[in-house]
């Protein structure tokens, strides 16, 4: 069911906003960021993101899959694979984080070199790049 297209409004007035409180560190940076580039840093182990971010992934998922079908089928497999590797352990239920932040704490530490399921490593490239939750928007 497509959301209300205030919901789609506001996350982009929150993307702007992110945007441009970031961008004054950007140009003091002079051009050595290199956008959409996978790093060890940056597409490894697990992290939490929130309801306006996954929505914004399936919507990029749905759009690379009009254009590109192999490569969002590949990024599918991806995360099951990834979903089962991580499922078992997972530290809440139905994917939302429980409230042990030890137990958290140590399900991150334990996956900390899985790859996110969006990062082609062939490239080191992110598929979903306009699509990225918020932590990769600002990671770094």
């Amino acid at each position: 069911m497509p959301s209300p297209p205030a919901i789609d409004d506001e996350d982009r007035a929150l993307l702007a906003d992110v945007h441009r409180s970031l961008s004054q560190a950007e140009a003091s940076l002079q051009g050595r960021l290199d956008y959409g580039r996978g790093c060890p840093r940056c597409c490894y182990g697990p992290f939490p993101i929130n309801v306006l971010d996954a929505r914004r992934l399936r919507q990029g998922l749905t759009a690379l899959s009009a254009r590109e079908p192999e490569q969002a089928r590949a990024i599918v497999q991806r995360a099951r694979r990834s979903a089962v590797r991580l499922g078992s352990t997972f530290p809440g239920t139905a994917g939302i984080l429980g409230t042990d932040d030890g137990a958290i704490e140590a399900f991150f530490q334990h996956f900390a070199a899985e790859p996110c399921p969006v990062l082609d490593q062939a490239s080191g490239r992110c598929e979903l790049y306009e699509s990225r939750p918020l932590a990769c928007r600002t990671f770094g």
